[in-house]
């Protein structure tokens, strides 16, 4: 299944592993923290697809991901966007060796480049659905989840996820477009 592709309903899906690097934090979407840590993951992703350019392997970057949590037992839109955690990901093609993964993180040129790690996640089944907005919209694409769910009998299984298909900084809100996807096991 292409992890690039949703549709405008909630629907459930299945993801095997994947693979790239990856950084973790706690703080609002765009604020200082989140620029640094994304920054960090741009530069070791850059280093890496010149690796993987001079070996033979080019490709070009895939779409930012990110998995996001709170602690605390409120709903995520009532805990203060400071406190939020995140993880952010761009997922590797296959043809990419883990030798060039640390290669590249010591040539990145960003000095935050030693917390970007290369990890491996298996999501497995999930629910997803596209939302096309701005991300301050996205609380109806995820009531769209909910009642799916409980449709399904299905309960959360894991963190969070959206993938970014328009760029981070995009404003228009008729060019936005993000993956919402949740993993998800039966209620029982």
């Amino acid at each position: 299944m292409n992890p690039y592709v949703a549709v405008d309903e909630p629907e459930l899906v299945e993801f095997g592993p994947a693979r790239g690097p990856s950084v973790s934090g706690q703080g609002e979407p765009g604020g200082a923290a989140y620029n640094t840590c994304a920054g960090a993951l741009y530069a070791v992703a850059g280093s890496l697809c010149g690796a993987a350019a001079r070996n033979g392997r080019a490709f070009d970057l895939p779409p930012l991901e990110g998995r996001w949590w709170v602690e605390d037992e409120r709903s995520p839109f009532d805990v203060p966007r400071e406190e939020w955690h995140w993880h952010l990901f761009l997922r590797l093609p296959d043809t990419v060796e883990d030798a060039w993964y640390d290669e590249a993180r010591q040539a990145a040129p960003h000095p935050a480049a030693p917390r970007v790690q290369l990890v491996t996640y298996t999501e497995g089944r999930c629910v997803q659905v596209l939302h096309r907005g701005a991300y301050a919209d996205e609380p109806r694409t995820l009531a769209l989840m909910d009642a799916y769910l409980k449709e399904k009998e299905l309960v959360p299984n894991g963190l969070h996820h959206e993938v970014y298909l328009s760029d981070v900084r995009e404003t228009d809100p008729e060019k936005m477009r993000t993956i919402l996807r949740m993993p998800v096991r039966p209620a029982v």
